[in-house]
């Protein structure tokens, strides 16, 4: 077998690389990764697989959850997390063009410079890629108004398992024409092609930001008030349930007691010119059923009511379940 140039085997790097947030340890090693610069990094790496019949583990940051990142004996790790740059950032069109590596809040950012915003915003935004994102087209908390990951990537470039290169997409805000193969893409995990860029739709930055947590018994009480909030045709940008045993989970990792303010936690956010209103309205429909709560604007109050929602994957992280 003839060596693939960049690829480190050296027992460090194959470990580090071994597996992902899920806590899944995989029984042997991966045989070796190859960390990409650029492009050629991914087409040279592929052909070479290609040609002698070895699995390749696509990475970026190792967030996930569910163990999608893992590799054993036999497989080479293919990490894209040194393709971090955003190559366009286009303000008048409302479009970026980035490589996988980019950090998802990084390049909300670099948006935000230009008064706009990457709608997206999973939980783990901090740390995770967009790249990663697409892979198993991320969620979020923004995803009740803004849907998920699929409603932000217009184009993709992408890398077949043969090393061939391919684009999907646009990279316009509107296109209708001929088959949705970026579509098809996004969330694939990696079993299609290997994501190198990525054209992105951006937002406007919202005017204005008004946030809510209301404390309920319990989590049947929570999320009957939510389905009362879009009962009642309003459309929060944020609306996320967190039950008793999470709020469990995050009292035993950072000291604090939200667990006794009831048995599930509702957070609500609504963004845009008549934010304050708007989430006026949702605190008189879960009224009715909270035992407790409180709101807060701009950028400082939403953020400290949101937190309850970011805290569950690093909460069951240091409980060692997740």
């Amino acid at each position: 077998m003839n060596p693939l140039t960049g690829l480190l085997t050296d027992s460090a790097s194959r470990a580090a690389v071994a597996t992902d947030r899920s806590g899944h340890v995989p029984a042997t090693p991966p045989d070796g990764v190859v960390r990409a610069r650029d492009v050629e990094d991914v087409v040279r790496t592929l052909r070479w697989a290609s040609e002698h019949r070895t699995p390749v583990v696509t990475r970026g940051a190792g967030t996930g959850l569910a163990a999608g990142a893992s590799a054993h004996a036999g497989e080479v790790v293919l990490d894209l997390s040194g393709m971090d740059r955003i190559l366009q950032l286009r303000p008048d069109d409302q479009v970026a063009v980035v490589e996988p590596g980019v950090l998802t809040a990084d390049l909300d950012a670099a948006a935000a410079e230009h008064g706009l915003f990457y709608a997206p915003d999973p939980a783990s935004a901090a740390i995770s890629t967009i790249g990663g994102n697409i892979a198993t087209n991320a969620g979020g908390l923004r995803c009740a108004k803004y849907g998920v990951t699929r409603e932000a990537v217009l184009g993709l470039d992408l890398v077949l398992a043969d090393g061939r290169r391919v684009r999907t997409g646009r990279q316009t805000v509107k296109g209708v024409a001929g088959y949705d193969l970026t579509g098809l893409v996004v969330g694939s995990e990696g079993t299609l092609a290997v994501v190198v860029g990525a054209t992105v739709r951006l937002r406007p930055r919202p005017a204005e930001v008004a946030t809510l947590a209301a404390h309920f018994d319990d989590v049947v009480t929570a999320a009957a008030a939510a389905s009362a909030i879009t009962a009642a045709r309003l459309q929060p940008s944020v609306l996320e349930l967190v039950d008793a045993v999470t709020l469990e989970a995050i009292d035993a990792a950072r000291g604090s007691s939200l667990r006794s303010l009831g048995g599930a936690v509702l957070v609500v956010q609504c963004d845009g010119r008549g934010a304050g209103a708007e989430i006026e309205a949702v605190g008189e429909v879960v009224g009715r059923s909270a035992t407790g709560g409180g709101g807060g604007a701009g950028p400082a109050g939403a953020a400290g009511l949101r937190a309850p929602r970011r805290a569950p994957p690093p909460a069951a992280a240091a409980s060692g379940v997740v």
